[in-house]
């Protein structure tokens, strides 16, 4: 009897302590779960309540389940009083630099107001009767893309007019690493409106709390700033982006060559617009020792691609496999040797090359003949110092 009653007691345990592990199990993978702050509304949703909204956002702007952050605003019964979208425009189509009109959303009747073109901060009367704008657009950590922008001059408008802003913190495919040439004051525009690295390590809201915490907002102002965080985010960590962030990022590849083949750009060497490998590969008429070989053409997110209908020579990385975790200067350092056009400079004439790179000196070490180690320990001092900066708004796991 006493057997069978110790039996009994250890089936019990053990009945107990298998049990558990799936409900162990369970936790254990809810706090790995990640999320983007759009799903985590029991945040952001108390902070709507009975509030006048503006809600910046473009076709990134989805929840978990793939429903768009607008929508689901409507259904809980947020006051919008209209979109905000940056430059590709509210549903992400436009082609890069194309003027923007405003608009309306056909689906919520909702007022939209393009922030790239003419206006590319928001004017005065656009936030009358606004509350809090609330800003949920996903990044790709590089400076001379250009959300960033939208986000400062955001920022800057809500300040001289009272108005909250609140962001909804998505990941950076591009985290956890500083890279590339800082930025110089007198080579500032919309690609570049602040003194920091190519590749600056923070996420879209951690950025908006370094340009309020450094004051570099216009005569100093300070906005009225509140992040939303993302949950179990790690910097280090690569996570998929919930849509292509504009027409020529289409995948995770052309994000993450992006930071490293924009600065062609500003040459006479095509970065695939026109094709369907946009900033997966690269080349020129005129760089015919590769043997790559691409035509660009006119397409959906490329109405009138650069070197249309022209042969180009150059290389397709699009089975690159390094997931970068720093500016790859080889591509465009080879190129430049390749160049062989003597009606036409590699670099264009207006110069967009040290718009994208922050002054004239990367420009100046290529013709030169620089390596790319002495290029990078160029970069090096000024890299550094900005990392003090930096470390003051991470909040995240680094």
């Amino acid at each position: 009897m006493i057997l069978s009653i110790k039996n009994k007691t250890l089936v019990f345990i053990l009945l107990i302590y298998f049990g558990s592990i799936p409900f162990i199990k369970s936790q254990n993978q809810s706090e790995d779960c990640f999320k983007t702050a759009a799903d985590r509304p029991q945040l952001y949703l108390p902070l709507l309540k009975n509030k006048n909204v503006i809600v910046a956002a473009n076709q990134t702007s989805l929840l978990n389940n793939k429903k768009h952050l607008v929508d689901f605003l409507v259904e809980n019964n947020v006051k919008i009083k209209s979109i905000f979208a940056p430059e590709h425009g509210f549903r992400g189509t436009a082609d890069a630099g194309e003027h923007v009109k405003n608009g309306t959303d056909s689906k919520t009747g909702l007022p939209i107001v393009s922030l790239y073109g003419d206006n590319k901060k928001p004017k005065p009367e656009y936030l009358k009767g606004a509350d809090i704008i609330l800003f949920d657009i996903q990044d790709v950590g590089v400076r001379f893309y250009t959300y960033i922008s939208t986000l400062s001059y955001i920022m800057e408008a809500a300040a001289e007019n009272n108005v909250q802003v609140i962001v909804l913190d998505r990941p950076n495919p591009h985290d956890g690493y500083t890279d590339g040439p800082m930025m110089r004051n007198e080579w500032k525009s919309f690609v570049g409106l602040h003194n920091v690295p190519v590749v600056y390590g923070l996420t879209i809201g951690e950025y908006g709390k370094m340009v309020n915490g450094e004051n570099w907002l216009k005569n100093g102002a300070t906005a009225k700033y509140t992040l939303i965080p993302m949950l179990n985010y790690h910097k280090q960590k690569r996570y998929g982006v919930s849509d292509k962030p504009s027409p020529n990022l289409p995948n995770d590849k052309s994000i993450n060559l992006y930071p490293s083949l924009c600065f062609f750009e500003g040459t006479q060497v095509s970065v695939g617009r026109g094709t369907y490998l946009p900033f997966q590969i690269y080349g020129s008429p005129w760089t015919k020792d590769f043997q790559y070989q691409f035509t660009p053409k006119p397409t959906e997110g490329a109405k009138d691609p650069f070197l249309n209908g022209k042969l180009c020579f150059g290389e397709n990385l699009s089975q690159y496999p390094e997931d970068l975790s720093k500016l790859n200067l080889e591509w465009i350092l080879k190129s430049y040797k390749a160049y062989k056009n003597p009606a036409q400079d590699f670099f264009l004439k207006n110069l967009f090359f040290d718009k994208l790179a922050g002054s004239d000196e990367l420009r100046k070490q290529i013709i030169a003949g620089k390596s790319e180690i002495e290029i990078r320990g160029s970069w090096k001092k000024e890299l550094d110092q900005f990392e003090k900066i930096r470390q003051k708004y991470i909040v995240y796991p680094n």
